[in-house]
């Protein structure tokens, strides 16, 4: 018994190397804030703030970390080398004219899992790195998305504010005329249009305030925080301006830069690598090991032992096959993608150049119906101007400055569009790993 005791420990060696399960419950509830440290003091955040929020807490964002885990866990798995096998026997003896028992005992190693091993070591790494490119990419269009929502409530306040002003300014002016016509001191005809400019601003009004709602909603659902919570805006929009001609002259090193495209380039990396792979692989199956063996007469025995597997009926063509298809296909989702990431920025920029030209324009007129509508409402207040004309007049000057901050909210939706095309002021791929020629 006392030898029993610490051969049993001895065996139980390498068990206590082994992982050990725990569970892992799922959440009952979501996780969202209801009142953000962040908020308590109540100042405002500006874009830039929204964006780093946005890239701290977003709940998807949180999730898509985890995959580096699982990337870097695969990696691991790649660089592990099979373990030798150890093979044994012990043979008692039964009957006939042997002494002693027979035995054997033999260890072989794999060897063509030796020959892959380099190539799957570089595929999985390259993998790991797409993962992390990915990460980033989705890291830069969460901000972009967080940096367009801000801008829009932004400037979607300004534009509340302005429609609230001319349906409140019609609104008194029909009730003016509705007295007026209750009295009989004016006609349904000329009463009416007042009515229906009023009708008219108060559905704008009422349109505006239920987008701008929806735009919180998707900001706090971005940022993790609960639909009730009122997120703080400054009143100014914090975007840097936009030069066209460095954009446009930066666009061919834009394959260094994006992480999408550098995501596209490890993963044609790590398809090549695993081409490799399933061409080694056609060696056939080899196992190298010694022997030790010993019969029931005393006679021993030693020697070298191989296993070699013949390849009659599969050479790994299938794999083969499979992974060239899979490198072809990544070579050329890669071609579309960079011409389609070179012509979107292009594209961007052309529109942005229409939507200014526009937006130029628009003011240039502002001050003419500004002051039509001035002179109009001293006209009508003088009795020298009809109830139709002063209300088109009036209507007019307000369709114009709505004109004018939906024509400066498109040109900020494609300043940040571009800036996040480009990366301007993103977390750049310095972060990435460097992995061989993955990025060449």
């Amino acid at each position: 018994m006392n030898r029993i005791g610490p051969l049993f420990l001895f065996g139980l060696l390498p068990i206590a190397g082994c992982a050990h399960y725990a569970p892992l419950p799922l959440p009952s509830a979501p996780s969202l804030a209801i009142s953000p440290p962040t908020f308590s003091t109540g100042a405002p955040l500006t874009v830039s703030q929204v964006a780093a929020w946005a890239m701290e807490y977003n709940p998807d964002l949180i999730a898509a970390r985890t995959k580096r885990g699982v990337a870097q866990a695969q990696l691991a798995v790649a660089g592990v080398l099979p373990n030798p096998s150890l093979a044994g026997a012990f043979l008692p003896l039964l009957s006939g004219p042997g002494e002693v028992p027979a035995w054997n005992a033999g260890i072989t190693q794999d060897i063509k899992a030796l020959i892959v091993y380099r190539p799957k070591v570089r595929s999985a790494r390259n993998s790991a790195a797409q993962v992390d490119a990915d990460l980033l990419w989705q890291e830069w269009q969460t901000v972009g998305q967080a940096r367009q929502l801000a801008v829009d409530i932004i400037l979607g306040e300004r534009s509340l504010a302005l429609l609230r002003q001319a349906a409140s300014l019609l609104e008194h002016r029909n009730a003016v005329m509705q007295h007026a016509l209750a009295a009989r001191d004016v006609t349904l005809v000329t009463a009416a249009p007042s009515t229906t400019a009023y009708q008219g601003a108060r559905a704008n009004f009422l349109n505006a305030e239920q987008a701008q709602l929806a735009l919180r909603h998707k900001l706090n659902a971005l940022l993790g925080l609960s639909p009730e919570v009122m997120v703080p805006l400054a009143d100014q929009v914090d975007i840097p301006p936009i030069d066209a001609a460095s954009i446009r002259a930066a666009l061919p090193s834009l394959p260094q830069r994006r992480p999408d495209l550098i995501a596209l380039q490890f993963g044609y990396a790590a398809a090549d690598e695993n081409l490799r792979v399933q061409i080694l692989s056609q060696f056939p199956d080899l196992v190298l090991g010694g022997t030790v063996s010993s019969d029931s007469s005393k006679v021993i025995n030693a020697g070298p032992q191989a296993t070699i597997g013949l390849p009659i009926f599969d050479r790994n063509q299938g794999n083969v096959t499979l992974a060239r298809a899979s490198r072809i296909q990544l070579h050329a989702e890669y071609a579309a993608r960079l011409a389609a990431v070179t012509g979107e920025v292009g594209a961007m920029l052309r529109e942005r150049e229409a939507v200014a030209r526009q937006l130029d324009a628009v003011r240039a007129d502002l001050p003419q119906a500004k002051l039509a509508a001035d002179r109009a409402a001293q006209a009508f207040g003088r009795s020298a101007l009809d109830e139709r004309s002063y209300v088109d007049l009036l209507t007019t000057y307000f369709a114009k400055e709505q004109e004018r901050m939906t024509l400066e909210t498109a040109l900020a939706d494609h300043d940040v569009a571009i800036d996040t095309l480009i990366g301007v002021g993103l977390p750049q791929v310095e972060r990435l790993p460097s992995t061989g020629g993955a990025r060449q």
